[in-house]
């Protein structure tokens, strides 16, 4: 299952990744690993991006390193961001 906010203006305004991983804990019963895969892996193959979704050699570098002790705190938190740094295309942005 791919998770993502859809950022659509006319039926969808969210655009915070991080309560798409709360809603998908708490009004799905997902465990925050399957939600994790969902916004990563899954919403990659879901895309047909084969060159990203998972950190491995030879493939695109995006990521994000966040502040946690456990990906459930990824999902927890409300208008929390711990993030501390982005790297796109294997830059740090």
């Amino acid at each position: 299952m791919a998770i993502s906010t859809d950022s659509n203006p006319g039926s969808s305004p969210c655009t915070s990744l991080l309560l798409m991983l709360n809603m998908a804990c708490t009004l799905f019963r997902f465990t925050p690993e399957e939600a994790l895969a969902g916004v990563t892996r899954n919403a990659a193959a879901a895309l047909g991006l084969k060159d990203r979704g998972v950190l491995a050699a030879g493939l695109r570098a995006d990521f994000v390193l966040w502040d946690l002790q456990s990906p459930a705190e990824l999902s927890y938190a409300l208008g929390s961001n711990r993030r501390l740094q982005t790297v796109f295309k294997g830059q740090v942005v």
